[in-house]
């Protein structure tokens, strides 16, 4: 009789609230690194090829293609690495959280 009125009761609550605020945290965490995973690299690349490398640099068209798309790729590999770190300190303080309950 105890454990249907403690599994009723349990029913009856309200969903946890700090898991939804985890929830929407993770999503703007995700929503913020897709955002970048798409302007830095590109912004990045059709800067690059024509301030720094046509410009500054000289080079032909051909040349700056080249290197502005390496600059990119250094840009997504730095745009992932931020969004793993954030993501590894984000998991960790949640459990720390949930573990002192």
């Amino acid at each position: 009789m105890e454990r249907i009125d403690k599994a009723a009761l349990n029913a009856l609550q309200p969903p946890d609230v700090r898991n939804e605020s985890s929830l929407a945290s993770t999503l703007k965490t995700l929503l913020f690194f897709t955002a970048l995973m798409i302007t830095v690299p590109i912004g990045l690349y059709f800067t690059t090829k024509s301030y720094v490398f046509e410009g500054a640099f000289g080079m032909s068209a051909r040349d700056s293609y080249f290197y502005a798309a390496i600059v990119a790729v250094v840009a997504v590999h730095v745009v992932l690495a931020l969004f793993v770190y954030v993501a590894w300190n984000e998991g960790s303080r949640q459990w720390r959280e949930g573990k002192q309950d």
